[in-house]
């Protein structure tokens, strides 16, 4: 899935798009590239402790495990050794069976917008994966006392705050999918995700489970609301049919908020 995030316009530093508006608080940044995109971290507050170094560690470990169970480039990854039949599923992580339960719920709640289920029959969970691993890394954060944070991976983002922090506010650009040069809308995030979809970065590869074909259409979806995992799934089924995606979700999921551009 593809999101297209970048900096707003005014504000304090920025970087992934985000921006916090203040200048104040002591900040600090990490990037990695782990799970073939860049993924960056940022802090506010009690940045320099030991707590807050651990759980970046603790962070951008967690995403590697993640590539190395799910990868579908890595042959010897568990996802790709379980699809060729060569791993049993009683050997294999748990987080497989995570996935793909939660793959079949988000079929269910988008009314077949959003699938696993490949055209061949086949099974790729890739769509889900990303925003489910990108919140998993995050909760790492929140056990850090005195830190607000935001986490961007490819573009989705998860912002908080550690234990006993008040959460900043974080100001998200969203990029004019027609003109990538250009903002076309900015959005406040003080928890939760957000995420988008569209073909701008990466072409026509977001396939309508209904039809099994390629969507052919320029533009994008954003949604963002309590949990990236979630805004991740509906802006895949709000890019796949705009009209049918925002029924289903308001219906859904009330929390969350959408823009399609």
């Amino acid at each position: 899935m593809t999101a297209a995030v970048t900096p707003a316009p005014s504000g304090g530093g920025t970087a992934d798009g985000v921006t916090d508006g203040t200048t104040d608080a002591p900040r600090r940044a990490f990037v990695e590239q782990v799970m073939g995109m860049p993924v960056s971290v940022h802090l506010r507050g009690d940045v320099d402790s030991p707590a807050a170094d651990a759980a970046v560690g603790q962070l951008f470990a967690h995403l590697r495990k993640v590539d190395e169970v799910f990868s579908t480039w890595r042959a010897d990854s568990e996802l790709s050794r379980a699809l060729r039949g060569e791993l049993d599923p009683r050997d294999a992580h748990p987080w497989l069976a995570e996935v793909r339960e939660l793959c079949t719920v988000a079929e269910l709640r988008t009314g077949g917008l959003f699938s696993a289920h490949t055209a061949d029959g086949g099974y790729d969970p890739t769509g889900l994966v990303k925003g489910w691993a990108v919140e998993g890394a995050a909760a790492h954060l929140a056990h850090v006392p005195g830190i607000s944070f935001c986490l961007g991976a490819g573009g989705d983002l998860v912002a908080g705050a550690g234990y006993g922090a008040a959460p900043s506010s974080w100001r998200i650009g969203i990029e004019d999918p027609r003109d990538r040069s250009r903002v076309a809308a900015t959005v406040e995030l003080t928890r939760g995700g957000l995420a988008t979809s569209g073909t701008a970065a990466r072409g026509a590869h977001i396939l309508d489970p209904r039809s099994g074909a390629a969507v052919e259409r320029s533009g994008s979806a954003t949604v963002w609301g309590p949990t990236l995992l979630w805004a991740d799934v509906w802006a895949t089924a709000l890019f796949v049919d705009p009209v049918a995606g925002a029924g289903a979700l308001e219906l859904a999921e009330p929390a969350y908020r959408h823009l399609v551009l």
